[in-house]
C-alpha cells in the first residue's frame, strides 16, 4: 500500500502522501505546499482530498493553498466549522481514493473536532491508521488546548472524552495496523513522545501509558493531566488562522522577501518598533550582533523557538540571516503564522560594519573557564524543569528558555552571573534576550552541560524547588 510520511524535524511534524490508480490525498500538510503537488506529478496522480485531523495549534496547515492550486476537496471531522470552503465528514464516513478506502473516526479530545483516518487497501483489508494528535507514539494529545474555543469547556472534560475515543474507537482496532501520528518527539502538542514516528496500534497498547487496559478514567486523567506546562502563546494564534483562512504563502513571501540596505533597515526598525531577528549560528551572533537583535537560530529548534518565545503572531520582523537564507527563514516563520516579516538586511553584518554602524557581542567562556571561576558564582541553567531535575551545577538556578519572559525578575540586575543550556544553542537566544532588555551582566557558558560534564564542576540529580510551580 502506498502511504508516505513526510516529516519535517524542526517542528516534529508529519503529513502523509496516498495514491492509488492516479489518484493522492494529503493529510494535514505544512504550509508550503508544492512539495505535496511534485509528490503527486511524480506519480502522475491528482490530488483529490485533503484530510484534517483537526484544527491545528502548532502550525498553520497549507491545506487552504493546496486546495486553491489542486483543486481537492478539504475535509474535516465532524463538529469542525471553517471559514473558508471544506467538507464537515459525519463519524464512519468513507472517501475513495482510487481504489483505497479512507474512513472516517471521529476522536474528540484532543480537540472536540479531533479526527482519526483509517486507511484500507484496494481488498478491503485495514493497513494504518492516521491518528492526528489523538494518539502519538508512546504519548496521546494534550487536552488543554482548545478549552479556550468553546464556553464551559474545561481540560477535565476533553481529557474524558479522550478516554472514551481511544478506548472505543482506537483499542477494538487490529493489533498489525500502523499508526501514524502527526508528531513526534520534540512536539509541544504532548508531553512524552516517542522518537519513534510510526509503530503497530498492538505494540502502542502494550507500552503506551494511556492505553493501559485497567486504566480508570481517574486514572487516566491524573497521569494525562500530571506535569502540562503551559502552551506556547501562538497556539491559539495559529488554531485562528487554521479555522478563518490565512493569506497565501506565495503572498507572504513576495512581501517579505526584501533586501534592505543598512540605512533602510535601520530606518524600517525606527519607523515600525520590528523585532531584530538574527538567525545565523549561535557562534557568529556571540563573536558579533547589531545591538538589541534576538538570536534565534535556523539550524536548532527554529520555529517552535520563535511561536514560544514571540508572543504574537503579527509582530514586526527584521531579520538578519545566513547569505542564500531569506526565503527558507520567511518560510519557516510562516509555519507558525509569524507572516509580517518587512525585509533582511542585504548583505548581512558585514554591510552593516561597512555602513559605519556598531555591533554589540556577547560575553562568553568555555566549559574550562568557567570551572575555574564559577565557585561562589550565580548560575542560571536555561534548561526545562525535567532536564535540570535529572542533573544539574550545583546550587545553580533553573529558569527555564520556555518561560523566560514571565521570570524576569528572578533574574540578577547587576552582579554578574554564568547562564548554561545542554549545548550552547538556548542559552545564547537566553542571553539575546536578555541583552535587548537591558541587562549585560551574563556570561554565556559555551557547549553547555555536555561541556560542563568534561570538568571539575560538582553535579547533582538533588531537585532543587523549582521556578515553575
Amino acid at each position: 500500500m502506498k502511504i508516505e510520511q513526510i516529516y519535517t524535524g524542526c517542528i516534529a511534524h508529519a503529513a502523509y502522501y496516498i495514491e492509488n490508480n492516479g489518484e493522492a490525498a494529503i493529510f494535514d500538510p505544512l504550509r508550503e505546499v508544492q512539495p505535496y503537488m511534485d509528490r503527486a506529478i511524480k506519480d502522475n496522480a491528482k490530488i483529490k482530498y485533503i484530510f484534517e485531523t483537526h484544527f491545528h495549534a502548532d502550525f498553520v496547515s497549507g491545506h487552504i493553498d493546496l486546495a486553491k492550486k489542486t483543486g481537492a476537496e478539504i475535509i474535516f471531522g465532524p463538529t469542525a466549522k471553517c471559514g473558508y470552503e471544506c467538507t464537515t465528514a459525519e463519524d464512519n464516513q468513507e472517501f475513495k481514493v482510487g481504489n483505497y478506502t479512507i474512513k472516517v473516526l471521529h476522536t474528540p479530545g484532543h480537540t472536540l473536532e479531533s479526527t482519526c483516518y483509517l486507511v484500507s487497501d484496494e481488498n478491503g483489508k485495514a493497513h494504518g491508521i492516521i491518528t492526528g494528535d489523538t494518539l502519538f507514539i508512546g504519548d496521546v494529545g494534550r487536552p488543554d488546548l482548545a478549552q479556550e474555543l468553546v464556553e464551559d469547556l474545561t481540560q477535565d472534560k476533553l481529557a474524558g472524552y479522550l478516554f472514551d475515543s481511544l478506548r472505543n474507537k482506537i483499542m477494538p482496532l487490529s493489533d498489525d495496523l500502523i499508526v501514524y501520528p502527526n508528531h513526534g518527539a520534540g512536539s509541544a502538542c504532548g508531553k512524552n513522545m516517542s522518537k519513534e514516528t510510526t509503530d503497530t496500534l498492538g505494540n502502542q497498547k502494550k507500552t503506551n501509558y494511556a492505553l493501559r487496559a485497567d486504566m480508570t478514567i481517574e486514572e487516566f486523567k491524573a497521569e494525562l493531566l500530571d506535569g502540562l506546562t503551559p502552551p506556547p502563546a501562538y497556539f491559539p494564534q495559529n488554531v485562528m488562522m487554521n479555522i478563518n483562512g490565512y493569506e497565501s504563502l506565495d503572498s507572504i513571501i513576495t512581501k517579505a522577501d526584501k533586501p534592505l540596505s543598512p540605512k533602510e533597515f535601520e530606518a524600517v526598525a525606527n519607523q515600525s518598533e520590528a523585532l531584530l531577528l538574527d538567525v545565523r549560528h549561535e557562534n557568529d551572533y556571540v563573536e558579533e550582533h547589531i545591538p538589541n537583535s534576538i538570536f534565534i537560530g535556523l539550524h536548532g529548534g527554529f520555529a517552535p523557538w520563535v511561536g514560544a518565545l514571540i508572543k504574537d503572531v503579527k509582530q514586526p520582523i527584521l531579520l538578519i540571516t545566513p547569505e542564500g537564507k531569506e526565503e527558507e527563514t520567511i518560510t519557516r516563520l510562516s509555519r507558525v503564522g509569524f507572516d509580517k516579516t518587512l525585509g533582511y538586511l542585504n548583505g548581512g553584518l558585514k554591510a552593516w560594519k561597512e555602513a559605519g554602524f556598531e555591533t554589540d557581542s556577547l560575553h562568553s567562556v568555555s566549559p574550562e573557564e568557567f570551572a575555574s571561576k564559577f565557585i561562589e558564582s550565580i548560575v542560571i541553567d536555561a534548561r526545562k524543569p525535567s532536564e535540570f531535575s535529572a542533573e544539574h551545577v550545583e546550587n545553580a538556578k533553573n529558569i527555564p528558555l520556555d518561560y523566560i519572559n514571565d521570570y524576569l525578575s528572578e533574574v540578577p540586575k547587576e552582579e554578574p552571573f554564568y547562564v548554561h543550556c545542554a549545548g550552547g544553542y538556548r542559552s545564547v537566544i537566553w542571553s539575546s534576550i536578555l541583552k535587548a532588555r537591558g541587562y549585560h551582566n551574563m556570561i554565556n557558558v559555551e557547549k553547555g552541560m555536555s561541556g560542563i560534564r568534561s570538568t571539575e564542576v560538582p553535579l547533582t540529580d538533588y531537585v532543587c524547588p523549582s521556578t515553575l510551580k
